[in-house]
């Protein structure tokens, strides 16, 4: 592997610049009930992940314990960013398909994610006109409040 290969692949797989990992690079074997304590999710849902191809890559003990790494960390993160955009678990797997046969799949992944932004847009700007109905009901409800207050 190139280092721009390795490079594009670390930094394909995380949601941002990485958080500081419990441990460092070399000694990053989590279990799963640690990666549980990490990110939340339940172990259900991590065995789950690794079913569904959404995280195939996840190494094993000798006793075939799993053992996920500082890099499962941070594709879990991005895993999760993409959950709260709503997209649908079909297509996160399928982002993760394409990450996997590598960076000829660059273009395919771009615009997954772009019609993915998209959507979080739409969805903005619906929330944008739901936050301004409420903060007109708000107001109105204490002028009237205030008002029925006076002598």
């Amino acid at each position: 592997m190139t280092v721009m290969e390795s490079t594009s692949a670390r930094t394909d797989t995380c949601a941002s610049a990485p958080k500081a990992h419990p441990r460092p690079e070399g000694q990053d074997r989590y279990t799963i009930s640690e990666v549980v304590a990490f990110t939340g999710l339940t172990a259900h849902t991590l065995r789950w992940y690794e079913r569904i191809g959404l995280m195939p890559h996840v190494d094993r003990s000798h006793t075939g314990q799993r053992r996920f790494t500082n890099r499962d960390l941070d594709w879990l993160a991005f895993v999760g960013k993409l959950r709260l955009t709503g997209m649908p678990v079909a297509a996160m797997v399928r982002y993760a398909e394409l990450l996997r046969e590598g960076e000829h799949t660059f273009e395919e992944r771009q615009e997954l994610l772009e019609a993915t932004r998209r959507d979080v847009r739409t969805r903005i700007a619906e929330l944008q006109d739901t936050l301004a109905v409420l903060d007109f009901k708000i107001e109105f409800y204490a002028g009237a409040r205030a008002a029925s207050e006076r002598p």
